[in-house]
């Protein structure tokens, strides 16, 4: 009796958590399409027909990452005032990311590669943080607490200024022993700007 055919998204996902495990294993260069389809016993015609590269499925991996993070962190304090959100936010998306390069480099590795390539996922990683910003941002203009106009524009500013902290190819090269400090100097230069009654 032949097995019953099985729903794309979960070929997909098998295809996802295959290719992480040899990554993991053997780093990306070290491994090839061909490879992932032995671990999985099928053809590499079948996973060209999901994901039509290998940067693509890097991609893919990167922000299924992604996705999960900022949504884990976005719930980070919600009942607490937004300029402690925003420090405290920021700081462990920062440290996020610098669990990943020492316990998971094979995916920092990943996420540096889009960075840098400028794929679909690292758009969707800055449009995720911009929206969690402008969601911190919005609740602390209802409190009274921040001062600006937009919150969609001041978190497109507000990401900028973390860039240093929250960008993967910058923290790649960066002076870890002063990041935290770098991150709680940033959270506190952004949130005097919000706090400014002059900001309107």
């Amino acid at each position: 009796m032949r097995r019953p055919r099985r729903k794309a998204e979960e070929t997909r996902e098998d295809i996802l958590q295959a290719a992480e495990t040899l990554f993991r294993e053997r780093g990306i260069a070290g491994c090839s399409i061909a490879d992932i389809a032995q671990a999985l016993s099928m053809s590499p015609a079948n996973i060209f027909k999901h994901f039509h590269s290998k940067p693509a499925l890097v991609d893919a991996i990167c922000e299924r990452h992604i996705r999960h993070l900022v949504d884990r962190l976005a719930t980070l304090d919600e009942q607490a005032p937004a300029p402690t959100r925003m420090a405290r936010v920021a700081c462990n998306i920062m440290e996020a990311h610098l669990q990943d390069l020492r316990e998971n480099p094979h995916l920092f590795e990943m996420i540096l590669m889009v960075s840098k390539a400028n794929l679909p996922s690292a758009l969707v990683y800055r449009q995720k943080i911009e929206a969690l910003f402008a969601d911190l941002i919005a609740q602390g203009m209802a409190a009274g607490t921040y001062h600006c106009k937009n919150a969609d524009a001041a978190s497109q500013s507000a990401s900028a200024a973390f860039a240093s902290v929250l960008h993967p190819a910058m923290l790649a090269n960066a002076d870890l022993s002063e990041l935290h400090q770098r991150c709680d100097g940033l959270a506190e230069l952004v949130n005097a700007a919000l706090q400014n009654p002059f900001a309107k």
